[in-house]
């Protein structure tokens, strides 16, 4: 077992430990809102002791200008993925978008630190497996928190299995430089998020059920490109009333 695996089980068996009571009403979406719960303590608390204030610094000592180019360097390599996934969407037109940003941006933007695609009119794009798994008619599952990636379901969580077996950072070689690509890319992710998670600490009354609520209806949206479905409410399937004197 890898060591990265090990330290996974083990914050899982933490936050499991304290995360088996009843929850009262759960919501069907979240019927594992007891351990959930948990891990999300468990998330809150290492970003509070560890991703935040290097992310904190990272954007203090970095200027803004090096800061872009290290997110435009980033979003370039995640182009070749996205477009991966659009083509098993069946949007061969998207995917042809997206390798061709990845072609500009590449050559003309020194390797994604510019961003010259986007000026040229092609859009960027926001696809992963967990998207394609549901535009394929997979189901989402039950909610599921994450240890240190938090909020999901378990169709995504399958997805992002995928989208770290395929990801170009994550299979670069040496492993130094790797893991220190992979280190950046994190830390300039969490330095984005910033200003929204001070937004959440001061506007949300239960974090928890604010974090799953967007996410949940953020990954249905991106399901289906910003045009989902009506949901079936409970009421749908109520018999109908009794017309008056039958």
């Amino acid at each position: 077992m890898t060591r990265g695996a090990q330290i996974l089980l083990l914050a899982l068996a933490v936050a499991g430990a304290g995360g088996c009571a009843s929850v009262p009403n759960p919501d069907p979406r979240d019927p594992l809102e007891g351990f959930n719960r948990s891990v999300f303590r468990f998330n809150d608390a290492f970003d509070k002791a560890v991703a935040k204030p290097v992310a904190t610094a990272y954007k203090d000592v970095l200027p803004n200008p090096v800061r872009n180019g290290v997110r435009n360097f980033f979003s370039n390599i995640a182009d070749l993925l996205i477009g991966a996934n659009n083509l098993l969407q069946g949007k061969p037109e998207e995917a042809l978008t997206d390798w061709g940003r990845f072609a500009f941006n590449t050559t003309f933007g020194v390797l994604g630190i510019a961003d010259w695609a986007t000026d040229m009119g092609l859009d960027k794009h926001d696809e992963d497996f967990g998207q394609t798994f549901g535009r394929w008619g997979a189901g989402s599952g039950p909610y599921i928190v994450l240890p240190f990636l938090g909020p999901s379901d378990a169709r995504d969580s399958v997805g992002t299995v995928f989208d770290w077996h395929f990801d170009p950072v994550g299979n670069h070689y040496p492993v130094d430089e790797r893991n220190a690509a992979v280190l950046l890319r994190v830390t300039s992710q969490r330095a984005d998020l910033l200003d929204a998670s001070r937004l959440l600490e001061q506007a949300a009354l239960d974090p928890y059920l604010f974090v799953r609520d967007a996410y949940l209806q953020r990954r249905r949206s991106l399901i289906y490109d910003g045009r989902p479905p009506r949901e079936r409410l409970p009421e749908d399937d109520a018999p109908p009333a009794a017309a008056p004197g039958g």
